[in-house]
């Protein structure tokens, strides 16, 4: 009866731990590295044909983005989610195997300039359709018989549609422990959503800690602020452009906009046209407005019955084809684009950054977590322009971060879902976090009590004896996004100093008082930063 740590330890994307068991091995998720976590994709810390089962929490890619790579490795065994996860993996894989096959097909091009062997994706659209069927829906409370001595338990994480937290009870010889998984825990008044179910017995609890640092900013009713950008930056001639995870936030997005349609809170252009520029978001609306019963709150589920649903309003429009995308920055209309990919790094929000960002009247509002090293963390975080399809594009725009719009729960509501445990867990492991941040979640919860850590990479624990059979380790990741500017920044302070030698090499012929001058003062900027 072993747990071992395979992603998001000390990390934030990749999440993907097993359970060993009666010799069955069963994941609880397989993720995708995203930003600096990313160490390499392709290679998966175990034998995809050894393992069983796959327990997905919820849809969101650094959850359930290596699936197919599971599939294309040998997994041969069932998927089990809740049924609406379901439904989102099907359109969320296939979306995710497109953007691998096409950012293939773009480094090929240029790596065949450049002489370079050719790459394969990380995996095809075959081998998310294979994944695919391999699927197996479930609803909250069921308790499913899994294999010998596993039963497992799916409840609402109130974080994303169909999302889960995974209780299960394991038997093994005479020792059984009950373990449960949080997933990503959902913040407690967003919209759509339910609150995310409080949970009272368990032996161990494996969490996320994802703002395990801080409280959210502000409330969830943005309408009043959000409504106020629209409205000055449509009134401007601008447009505002919104960089959005198509599934969840997206939905959430049009959910206000209605709203502040319906009580007429902008005023410049009452009736503006908003564009869901995403083929994936649409789809994924299409399943928000369809059975969503006890996936739900009361509100929406009275909405969705409604003839007009939760996100109906005049003015809005589905951009399906790339060639209706690239028409929205050939209109000078102002106008509202709603864009994937949520951190900028992929997808056609890159184009409408690209024809927008260095307009001094437009405005990019970000409403999502910006994970350090992605572009859309390089844009919050002050960067003077940015380098977009092989263009330097300055970064004039005004520049929003809606920090509290989140779909994850914040310190107190992390430390108020631990705390319903009763009586306190033998052990908390905590996972999902930035390196910084899972160990000094961790220490705050010694201090309330809890026996807790923060494991690291391939790190495993024997859960019938409670000790820990390895330590694991830390991986050489990605340059922080403090680094990465500090370097940009010495190489602008490189290039100056290579212009003024330029410069001194032709000031030969200077008058002599000059020449003296520019010495003094060249003497004076080295004995300051000396």
């Amino acid at each position: 009866m072993k747990l071992y740590f395979y992603g998001a330890d000390r990390a934030v994307t990749g999440s993907c731990h097993c359970v060993s068991i009666n010799g069955k091995h069963i994941l609880i998720d397989c993720g995708l590295q995203q930003g600096r976590d990313e160490l390499d994709n392709t290679m998966l810390p175990f034998a995809a044909n050894e393992i069983d089962y796959v327990l997905v929490t919820h849809a969101h890619i650094d959850h359930s983005g290596r699936l197919p790579l599971l599939v294309k490795q040998g997994f041969q065994g069932e998927i089990i989610t809740t049924r609406l996860t379901a439904r989102l993996l099907e359109i969320m894989l296939l979306d995710s195997a497109n953007i691998q096959e096409s950012d293939a097909e773009y480094l090929n091009r240029k790596g065949e300039r450049a002489g370079r062997e050719k790459i394969e994706p990380l995996y095809t659209t075959a081998d998310a359709e294979a994944a695919i069927q391999y699927i197996r829906p479930c609803d909250y409370h069921d308790t499913l018989e899994l294999c010998e001595g596993v039963e497992v338990t799916f409840t609402d994480a109130g974080h994303l549609l169909g999302s889960a937290s995974i209780t299960m009870v394991l038997t093994e010889g005479d020792v059984m422990k009950t373990v449960v998984f949080s997933g990503d825990i959902g913040n407690e008044t967003q919209p759509i959503l339910c609150a995310p179910e409080l949970l009272k017995h368990a032996d161990y609890v494996l969490m996320e800690s994802t703002y395990g640092n801080r409280n959210h900013e502000g409330e969830w009713n943005y309408e009043g602020r959000l409504a106020q950008i629209i409205d000055e930056t449509l009134k401007a001639g601008g447009n505002v452009i919104i960089p959005s995870f198509a599934v969840g936030r997206a939905q959430e997005l049009l959910y206000f906009i209605r709203r502040i349609k319906d009580q007429g809170l902008v005023k410049s252009v009452p009736d503006f046209p908003v564009y869901i520029d995403s083929p994936l978001a649409k789809a994924a609306t299409s399943i928000f407005c369809g059975d969503v019963r006890g996936y739900v709150d009361e509100e929406s589920l009275a909405l969705s019955t409604d003839d007009r649903h939760m996100f109906s309003f005049t003015n809005l429009h589905m951009v399906e084809s790339g060639e209706e995308s690239k028409q929205l920055n050939a209109d000078p209309t102002p106008k509202v684009i709603i864009s994937a990919s949520g951190m900028c790094d992929a997808g056609r929000i890159r184009h409408h950054l690209k024809h927008n960002l260095w307009r001094y009247n437009c405005t990019v509002i970000f409403v999502g977590y910006q994970v350090p090293g992605t572009l859309g963390r390089r844009i919050i975080d002050g960067a003077e322009s940015v380098k977009l399809f092989g263009e330097e594009v300055a970064v004039r725009a005004k520049i929003v971060n809606f920090k509290g719009l989140s779909a994850h729960a914040d310190h107190d509501h992390l430390v108020g879902w631990v705390q319903s445990f009763d009586p306190k867990p033998e052990r908390v492991f905590v996972v999902h976090g930035d390196e910084d941040i899972a160990p000094a979640f961790a220490e705050e919860l010694r201090g309330l009590g809890f026996t807790a850590d923060a494991p690291m990479f391939t790190a495993c624990f024997d859960l019938a004896r409670g000790v820990e059979l390895e330590n694991g380790y830390m991986p050489e990741r990605r340059k922080t996004e403090a680094r990465r500017r500090a370097d940009v920044i010495y190489t602008k302070l490189v290039g100056a100093a290579e212009e003024l030698l330029y410069f001194i090499k032709g000031s030969k012929g200077m008058p002599n008082k000059d020449m003296a001058s520019l010495t003094s003062q060249i003497h004076a900027l080295l004995e300051k930063w000396k």
